[in-house]
């Protein structure tokens, strides 16, 4: 009851602020105020499973049962958890629409940033060619990003080209992103000072910094990381066509899903890839910032050492994941119950692995999770407890056999948030 009165607040709410939705809106309803009707919403669904975790807020109609009872608490959660995820998925998407603008501001303040660092490096030696074509190459890169921004202003400026197909931030696009902008900036750096140059011996000596001998660290490192982004993608997605791998989409990009996996775990293989290619990013910067007229001369030792790295994430991505499991289907017994075969009516556990996909803890995606029992899908209940839910779990879940189950041999598969399918386990039903 008191979920449902504070639904109906929200809804008046909402109605008050029906014509006047501004940046100043707390309503949900609007892209201003996503944000404070998601944290609205979950906040309600929070108190309602944990009111339903202490046993309150049973209708008298199904409190003398506990299977009824469970159904019922689990639909109520399952329709409260949509409610959360439709807001979530506003609050997305609204703060993508937002970020297109930070992103441009953060890009044109990495070039006021260059401009101080000129300027302060500039007081014994004086201001340079180099330099005054280092800030226009930075100031045509910050351009040329503001307006792709803009036009993918709706999915995160900036970002868009480094966000994956799951919505999360891609570790190896950013990785290879990094490395285009700097080696574009770099080949700008010098067609700024080939255009200010008035000798031919000046010009000649720029041509030749543009040579493969000199930079052909940096071009090998920018190669594997570009194929290592497209093979990673070609990779991922034939392991998720084949049901090795599963993936589920994300509410919106986070800065942390560089160095995790998709349940926020941090991961070895992706954090030694960011960390090295930025080491060796900073250094071929310090190289460029040293010797301005050619393409950064970074040794073979740090570029192997991003080419290790890059192998290393790639292997990780070829391990990681894994088809889900049924090990075994047993009878669910409670204290002081008879061993007995498995009857239509009674609850059975599946033990297996790899039940709940990565970044589907939530409450909607484990209410999509079904067991097909035969030929009867049963949804899985969700069976809350303080803090989370003790079903569905990773590795054990706990169903019902309906009446619908024809006695006899039947198969027994889960079919995950994810979609995918698991092997099957035959038991035997009686009636």
């Amino acid at each position: 009851m008191a979920v449902q009165e504070a639904r109906g607040g929200a809804q008046a709410r909402t109605g008050a602020f029906g014509s006047a939705h501004d940046g100043g809106c707390t309503c949900g309803d609007c892209p201003h105020g996503a944000r404070a009707g998601h944290r609205r919403a979950v906040a309600e669904f929070l108190l309602q499973r944990d009111a339903f975790a202490a046993g309150q807020g049973l209708p008298a109609a199904v409190a003398h049962s506990v299977s009824a009872s469970r159904q019922w608490v689990s639909d109520e959660l399952t329709q409260s958890a949509a409610a959360v995820a439709e807001r979530a998925r506003a609050e997305g998407q609204a703060w993508l629409s937002r970020l297109w603008l930070r992103t441009a501001c953060a890009v044109w303040a990495l070039v006021l940033l260059l401009l101080l660092v000129q300027s302060l490096t500039a007081i014994g030696s004086g201001w340079t060619a180099a330099r005054t074509a280092g800030l226009l190459a930075a100031v045509l890169v910050a351009a040329a990003l503001t307006a792709a921004s803009f036009f993918h202003r709706a999915r995160g400026g900036v970002l868009a080209p480094v966000v994956g197909e799951d919505n999360r931030l891609s570790t190896s696009r950013a990785v290879a992103a990094l490395w285009v902008l700097f080696v574009a900036y770099s080949v700008l750096v010098l067609a700024g000072q080939l255009a200010a140059a008035s000798s031919p011996a000046a010009r000649d000596e720029l041509i030749a910094g543009l040579g493969l001998a000199r930079g052909a660290g940096v071009v090998t490192v920018l190669a594997v990381a570009c194929g290592i982004a497209v093979l990673v993608r070609r990779v991922v997605g034939l392991r998720v066509l084949g049901q090795r791998l599963q993936k589920v989409r994300a509410d919106r990009p986070h800065a942390a899903d560089l160095l995790t996996d998709d349940a926020g775990r941090g991961t070895f293989a992706d954090i030694q890839y960011v960390v090295i290619s930025a080491v060796a990013l900073v250094f071929a910067a310090v190289r460029l910032a040293r010797r301005p007229d050619q393409l950064p001369d970074l040794p073979w030792g740090p570029a192997v050492l991003v080419l290790v790295s890059a192998a290393t994430y790639l292997a990780g991505k070829y391990a990681e994941g894994g088809r889900p499991v049924v090990l075994s289907v047993v009878r669910a017994r409670e204290a002081g119950d008879l061993d007995a075969p498995i009857r239509t009516g009674e609850d059975i556990e599946i033990r297996g692995a790899g039940f709940v996909p990565p970044g589907a803890g939530t409450a909607d995606r484990l209410s999509r999770m079904v067991v097909r029992i035969g030929p009867v899908h049963v949804h899985v209940p969700l069976v809350p407890v303080t803090g989370g839910f003790s079903n569905p779990t990773d590795t054990l879940l706990t169903v019902p056999v309906p009446a619908e189950v024809e006695p006899g041999r039947v198969e027994v598969r889960v079919v995950t948030a994810a979609g995918v399918e698991t092997n099957a386990c035959v038991i035997e039903v009686t009636e």
